[in-house]
């Protein structure tokens, strides 16, 4: 039997970036599924505090070089490539001179989120589903960590749904505790725009709200899990009424099979 394949698509990853509950999980979770039998990819976007150096990135040509057209302008799409050696693991970088050059993740040095975070998710999320489409790599099960990869489900049911890659891919988003102190920016709605999206699909984004965007990912997934064991109660609140297949705070000790339980049971 041909082994199942996962795509892990998250916001942060250690020891690219700080430890995090996020970030940890997002290191230790994918080697826990591979030893598990399973094939995995891995992608996060590539920050300026990324030590490339140290980390021995590398562009990976043959996927670079695609433009993706967002807020009515290209941006170059670049992917790199590290690996992690002690886990047998390779991570692949979502990276782009405008979105992620710059040295904070999320949050300028006053802790003020940038006013372009909606374009960054936007390209954060196309860049990962493109470059897995030049894999050629078809994922059975794609596991989106943190709000930045909140777009993802939504892409995998509707945008990207006529792809034979991605027709059977079933979408588990993560919800941590992330809290943010702005809105998005105005042109939200119209920046996460795609074709095969409408109008319905983003209404949540007439009110263009971290939380919101978190919202649509919870929506379009097929399975949610609590990341964190605290998390925003209105998203608490979302998910409950959503009714739908949930998975509840897990500690270090217990995640990784409880994850896999509930892959199985997507899948």
């Amino acid at each position: 039997m041909e082994k199942k394949r996962v795509l892990f698509i998250s916001q942060e990853i250690t020891p690219y970036l700080p430890e995090s509950e996020m970030s940890v999980k997002s290191r230790f979770l994918p080697q826990g599924i591979q030893e598990k039998g399973r094939e995995i990819r891995t992608f996060m976007p590539r920050y300026g505090n990324v030590n490339e150096r140290r980390n021995q990135l590398h562009e990976v040509i043959r996927l670079s070089g695609m433009n993706l057209v967002i807020n009515d302008a290209d941006h170059p799409l670049i992917i790199k490539v590290a690996s992690i050696q002690a886990a047998r693991m390779q991570v692949y970088f979502i990276d782009n001179e405008d979105y992620f050059h710059r040295k904070e993740i999320l949050r300028d040095k006053k802790g003020k989120e940038f006013e372009d975070n909606d374009e960054r998710a936007v390209f954060f999320a196309r860049g990962v589903l493109e470059t897995v489409i030049k894999l050629r790599w078809a994922p059975d099960l794609i596991h989106c960590h943190g709000w930045l990869a909140s777009l993802v489900p939504l892409y995998i049911k509707r945008a990207y749904r006529d792809d034979p890659l991605f027709s059977n891919s079933k979408v588990v988003y993560s919800v941590y505790n992330e809290n943010f102190k702005n809105s998005l920016s105005p042109n939200t709605k119209r920046n996460a725009m795609l074709e095969g999206v409408t109008d319905d699909d983003l209404r949540l984004l007439d009110e263009p709200t971290y939380q919101n965007m978190s919202k649509i990912g919870i929506e379009y997934a097929d399975a949610v899990i609590q990341g964190s064991e605290q998390i925003n109660p209105d998203l608490a609140a979302f998910i409950q009424a959503k009714e739908k297949l949930f998975l509840d705070y897990q500690s270090e000790d217990t995640y990784i099979d409880a994850y896999n339980d509930l892959y199985d049971q997507v899948m």
